[in-house]
């Protein structure tokens, strides 16, 4: 299901079909890629029927979100390709089971998708949806030294926050 466009993007939900799960072995197998992701359990991916189960993981952590929040897959409108994923999540609590208020905005994407533009046009699609929702402040969540990343959320900067928002 399509959940927004852009110019050159769709973004979508991510599918149990074949090149959907090929392309999430091959983004979330890359350490180039899960390193700035913490201590993700089971990543990097070692088997590609892993795939099924990091999608069952993200089906399973929207459930209840009625398509607000989401992981979804970054394609591009021109070729179909899946360049990556973006997500849209309220951050976990202390405890880690609990989520709060915060709400974080995210990107993974192949590397042979850097340095297009497309990880800061679709968080930018994805925050401004929420913006229009009601949200005041959307994060970012950035590792330290993932610069490519720092440099995205300097880019979206003022959307994070919607002007007249109290802090």
């Amino acid at each position: 299901m399509t959940v927004l466009t852009t110019d050159r993007l769709l973004i979508r939900d991510w599918t149990a079909a074949p090149d959907d799960l090929a392309r999430i072995y091959d983004i979330y197998s890359r350490t180039e890629v899960v390193r700035w992701l913490g201590a993700a359990p089971g990543l990097p991916l070692t088997d590609p029927a892993r795939a099924a189960d990091r999608l069952a993981l993200w089906r399973a952590r929207h459930a209840d979100h009625a398509g607000r929040y989401g992981t979804w897959a970054i394609e591009l409108r021109d070729t179909g390709v899946v360049v990556g994923t973006v997500l849209l999540k309220p951050l976990p609590g202390r405890d880690e089971g609990v989520p709060t208020d915060d709400i974080e905005v995210g990107w993974h994407l192949h590397p042979d998708s850097w340095g297009h533009g497309y990880a800061t046009e679709a968080a930018r699609a994805v925050v401004a949806r929420e913006m229009a929702a009601g949200t005041r402040e959307v994060r970012a969540v950035v590792s330290p030294g993932n610069t490519a990343s720092m440099a995205v959320a300097r880019r979206l900067g003022g959307l994070l926050t919607r002007a007249g928002a109290d802090r």
